[in-house]
């Protein structure tokens, strides 16, 4: 006999045993990347599909077929799917406004209207307005990182420094964009509108930014230098960042995500297509690259929500709430107690989307407990992703960073030396969860 929805959503009383597969995951995932130093030895689908295996494992009372049928429906859950269909669209747009020339263009007018002697500021506010656009803070610092170490060479820069600008500036961007993958996570797990999570997020960043932005314009991070040459700005540069800036104008009036994708990408072909940098085939080829570039994002997204179901139905969330409920005794303990839940599988995951994914629905369930507006929710799960991300040696963005500046032989540890925002937006998000009164 088929089993009903309203059987799926159901869930057994507190049980410890029911985190296990959390267990599972962390040990396996975390433990074999400490030992061998290397974080990329085991894939994130890898570690989703042993701790899924040990969620099916166990409660041996209920039939296997009963136990696929609950994690599948988990993974099929409307959430997921949105988000998941959000994350195919917006691969497509970055990979159709990669190849149009789009980053470039952002590049180089951005930097014909910043003054030299602001050059390293202006680093971390150019960083910050690709990531912003492309809704990738990876995709920023791979674009950014190489002509920032030719910027340092050229102005007589300290390169950590100047690598560090990018990656802050990548994930301040990243943490407000309505295309990251954050983004999405933490509005979907949330039911929240992107918009107003922004509109929510940019009153805690802010400030960290802009701190950041003067640290930056010390004398001590300065020197005075040949200026590097630009590229000549031109009307082609312009009219190739339209599709960003469609999608930004697009983004805060409201306008419905997946048709804002579909309008961004559609204008990339039309400007691809424009000035011959590809046919119509060629624009086909590029938005389907970029759709299958999602594919790891998409698997983790689905057998993530899938281990949730699992983990919920026997008893696992239960018993996290119950636990929590003894050291969160109001609201405030309870929104600091989220961000540390988010930081702590963060920590341990090296993964900011992951980690939202994982603690969403946890923190809705508090949320809804302790009545904390969902858009702040939404915001203290992106924000303290990003905090932690920034502040691990071994998270992508940093490792990425190093690899690209290899020739200077910069270590992960110099440029976080340099790399000031996460810390200043740390410290800036628990300020304002003790101030604020929402």
């Amino acid at each position: 006999m088929p089993h009903t929805k309203d059987e799926y959503s159901q869930w057994r009383e507190s049980s410890f045993k029911a985190l296990i597969p959390f267990l599972v995951f962390v040990v396996f995932y975390f433990g074999f990347s400490v030992v061998t130093r290397d974080f990329s030895k085991v894939p994130m689908t890898v570690a989703f599909i042993i701790s899924s295996a040990a969620s099916l494992i166990l409660n041996h009372k209920e039939k296997l077929n009963k136990k696929i049928e609950i994690f599948a429906h988990g993974m099929g859950n409307k959430d997921i799917m949105i988000m998941c269909l959000i994350f195919i669209l917006a691969g497509a747009f970055s990979a159709s406004a990669i190849a149009v020339g789009g980053v470039d263009s952002v590049v180089i007018v951005a930097q014909h209207f910043i003054p030299s002697k602001f050059m390293i500021s202006g680093i971390f506010v150019i960083s910050a307005l690709i990531s912003l656009a492309i809704g990738t803070s990876c995709g920023t610092i791979a674009a950014l990182v190489p002509i920032a170490v030719s910027l340092s060479d050229a102005m007589g820069f300290n390169p950590a420094v100047v690598v560090g600008a990018v990656v802050g500036g990548s994930m301040f961007g990243d943490n407000l964009s309505l295309i990251s993958d954050t983004t999405i996570a933490s509005t979907r797990t949330q039911n929240v509108d992107m918009r107003d999570k922004m509109l929510y997020s940019f009153r805690i960043v802010l400030i960290p930014a802009i701190l950041c932005m003067f640290l930056y314009m010390l004398p001590f991070f300065t020197s005075v230098g040949t200026p590097a040459l630009l590229e000549p700005l031109s009307v082609e540069s312009f009219i190739k960042i339209a599709p960003y800036i469609l999608l930004l104008i697009l983004g805060i009036a409201g306008i419905n995500v997946m048709f804002l994708l579909l309008s961004g990408i559609i204008l990339n072909t039309i400007i691809g297509i424009y000035y011959g940098i590809f046919n119509i085939f060629g624009a086909f080829a590029c938005i389907g690259d970029g759709t299958v570039n999602m594919a790891t994002t998409i698997i983790v997204a689905m057998l993530a929500g899938g281990l949730l179901r699992m983990v919920r139905y026997n008893g696992g969330i239960t018993f996290i709430i119950r636990s929590a409920g003894k050291i969160i005794k109001n609201k405030k303990t309870c929104e600091f107690g989220i961000c540390f839940l988010t930081g702590l599988i963060n920590l341990f995951t090296a993964n900011n989307t992951v980690a939202i994914i994982t603690a969403g629905p946890i923190a809705k369930e508090l949320s809804q407990k302790y009545n904390i507006c969902p858009k702040k929710t939404a915001s203290m799960l992106d924000t303290t992703s990003c905090c932690v991300q920034g502040m691990i040696p071994y998270g992508a963005q940093i490792l990425i960073a190093v690899s690209l500046s290899s020739s200077l032989a910069l270590s992960a540890f110099s440029i976080m030396k340099s790399l000031f925002y996460p810390v200043i937006l740390a410290i800036g998000l628990i300020t304002y969860l003790i101030i604020s009164k929402d």
